[in-house]
């Protein structure tokens, strides 16, 4: 009695954590998602607890409005599929990170759950589109940095936008007035900034007026006009931002609800309530970001402590996502000035000794509460290449090798474009890139890696619900002599004929200063200094490659191990900002001649066509070969094999 005495007063005087939860789930349409299947689509609603250590690692949730119940509320929509008969469901549950608000989903054969919602608070509402409702840290203030790249010569107007792919409108100025601001130009990436003096530009929108035009807050006018080959860097004091880290809380909460609910506060069923046993996160480029940084944050558990994911694969991931920045900019890619790169990068925990950033890893909040997940990485030249993955696996030294836990296996695809090309096959001359495309010198990479990763998917989920182990790693390393200084010498490059060198296609990873209120292993917090202050550039490595110029040390995907011509998972900018530099993450192609006569005439070093295949019958037996093989190792499955072969005796090859 004095001992339940003691707890009642003690519970008294303590004040007790609000719960946090996905608190409403809204199921506003129901369609048939082909046979056997239905899609669920609405929104869900859901509350933080600022005080709960689960929480408050989210930048700027302190200073969020609050409910009477001392919570932040937040809001994002949802798709769900699934098997109408419960005794087809397999128990696991993809949940598919949505890339900028896009999302596909539809039905899976297997019996698996498939999952989709909005985590990205400042994309705008949308047919189709994912999106979060996030609340507003209103009164607070920074420093916001946007860049103009490619404005066409003569406009003298244009949107404050952010992102790449869905554009975003930026936090408004805190003053109209120019010499609170500042605005540069520069020519190149390393180039010096140089000032546009306040008197001749605005906010303002110029297109029906002349300048100073229409004052507003939203547009940027520049008194002569955009000059196309130059970038534009503008830095102003922005107000009021949105709490962007949210969006992670908001996936932890809904997957957390499927997996364990019943019903939500207002009664509402959860719609696969006791059908989920194995939860897998996956994400492609800035969702591959999302599922590393989700991971290094601590929100693979959820606020009772649970795993929320058993299974993860980041896919073609190089960074962390930006998101937990105030005034992030989550949209962004990895060009000059963009943060993502700044935090931890690898697995295991490593010293960052040369960014003074002490050692870390990204797995060490989910080891510490035991919830960290078996993980699938799949990679490709392009990440390193155009979106500095080098870190991630030799460090920021590049001295050595990084371990990866047992829990990790990483799979690497040589000389391929950012995500592999979408339509594959054997082009013998190559497409040219099209409208959409920046201008590269090369022509596009069609070499395929989305059935390498289906084959992988699937060896994730034999991992997560049955404990049957994937395939050792594969990727390239500085031990194994597959991994070397990025310059055509050290790589092997062969000297081809019109073709220029790799050397300049590198991004390279600055050592940024972004202030001291930036917590930088946890690429979050606040950023006081913009532009980011550039302290040094870190060194770099790249895969080695074969005599025909194709990059060794990674999974052996048909198209490399029966090539038709040098496959590079980088190009060269032809035109415009950045000419003669990196051309974006969109790999390259060299075709093979057709014959020898016409290999000498061109002096290219690389044995023809014929001689390596004599005849497309000849060529087709090799990628039926190299196809089986694939099959037999579990590099691919048999459907995408077939198509492969059908693919080989369609092509122009040896016609």
């Amino acid at each position: 009695m004095r001992l339940a005495c003691a707890t009642a007063l003690t519970l008294a005087i303590v004040p007790t954590l609000a719960e946090g939860r996905l608190t409403r789930i809204i199921v506003e349409q129901r369609v048939p998602a082909g046979e056997g299947f239905t899609l669920l689509r609405g929104r869900y609603e859901g509350e933080l607890d600022p005080r709960d250590p689960h929480n408050r690692i989210i930048t700027d949730l302190s200073a969020a409005p609050r409910t009477p119940r001392g919570t932040v509320a937040y809001g994002a929509t949802f798709a769900i599929v699934r098997p109408n008969d419960a005794a087809r469901v397999s128990g696991v549950l993809f949940y598919d990170v949505p890339n900028r608000g896009n999302a596909r989903i539809g039905a899976d054969t297997a019996g698996h759950i498939r999952v989709v919602s909005g985590w990205q608070g400042d994309i705008p509402p949308g047919p189709g589109v994912q999106t979060a409702s996030v609340p507003v840290a209103a009164g607070l203030t920074g420093p916001v940095l946007q860049r103009f790249v490619g404005v066409a010569a003569g406009v003298r107007s244009v949107p404050i936008l952010g992102g790449i792919v869905r554009p975003v409108a930026r936090p408004l100025p805190v003053s109209l007035d120019t010499r609170t601001a500042r605005l540069w130009t520069h020519a190149a990436d390393a180039a010096r900034l140089v000032p546009v003096p306040a008197g001749r530009w605005a906010f303002a929108d110029c297109r029906t007026r002349p300048f100073p035009g229409r004052p507003d807050p939203r547009h940027l006018c520049v008194k002569d006009g955009f000059v196309s080959d130059l970038a534009y860097t503008l830095v102003y004091r922005g107000r009021d931002p949105q709490v962007l880290g949210i969006g992670f809380a908001a996936v932890r909460d809904l997957v957390a609800f499927l997996r364990h609910g019943s019903r939500d506060d207002h009664g509402t069923p959860n719609p696969v309530a006791g059908l989920v046993r194995w939860p897998i996160i996956t994400g492609t480029s800035q969702s591959g970001n999302f599922v590393k940084s989700f991971l290094h944050l601590g929100f693979n558990a959820d606020e009772a402590g649970r795993r929320v994911f058993d299974g993860a694969n980041p896919d073609i991931a190089a960074r962390q996502v930006p998101l937990n920045i105030r005034f992030a900019v989550p949209g962004g890619a990895a060009d000059l000035f963009e943060l993502g790169s700044e935090g931890t990068l690898w697995w295991s925990r490593y010293h960052d000794r040369v960014r003074g950033r002490g050692t870390s890893s990204l797995l060490d909040r989910c080891r510490a509460s035991d919830t960290c997940p078996k993980i699938i990485e799949t990679i490709g030249s392009a990440e390193l290449w155009g979106l500095r993955l080098s870190a991630g696996l030799v460090g920021t030294d590049a001295r050595r090798d990084l371990p990866l836990p047992a829990n990790v296996r990483r799979y690497y695809f040589g000389s391929v474009t950012h995500g592999g090309s979408t339509r594959g096959g054997f082009p013998v001359t190559g497409e040219v890139a099209g409208p959409g495309y920046p201008p590269c010198a090369l022509a596009l990479n069609p070499v395929r890696t989305e059935d390498a990763r289906r084959a992988l998917l699937g060896r994730l989920v034999d991992w997560v619900r049955d404990d049957r182990m994937p395939p050792d790693s594969r990727y390239p390393t500085l031990a194994a002599g597959t991994l070397v200084r990025p310059d055509a010498a050290a790589m092997g490059w062969p000297a081809l004929p019109g073709v220029p060198r790799p050397e300049a296609a590198l991004n390279r990873m600055p050592d940024y200063d972004v202030g001291p209120q930036f917590r930088y292993a946890d690429e979050s917090g606040v950023v006081s200094h913009q532009p980011p202050r550039i302290r040094r550039y870190l060194p770099a490595r790249v895969p080695r490659v074969d005599a025909d110029g194709n990059e060794v040390g990674g999974v052996p995907l048909v198209q490399l191990a029966v090539p038709i011509g040098t496959y590079t998972g980088w190009n060269i900018r032809t035109s415009g900002y950045g000419r003669g530099g990196s051309c974006g993450f969109i790999g390259g192609f060299v075709p093979f001649a057709r014959t020898e006569a016409e290999r000498r005439a061109r002096g290219d070093p690389r044995p023809s066509l014929t001689a390596r295949y004599r005849d497309h019958a000849g060529f087709v037996a090799q990628v039926r070969a190299a196809a089986g093989q694939q099959v037999r190792d579990g590099w691919l499955l048999p459907e995408d094999a077939e198509r492969t072969i059908a693919e080989a005796e369609a092509s122009d090859v040896l016609r």
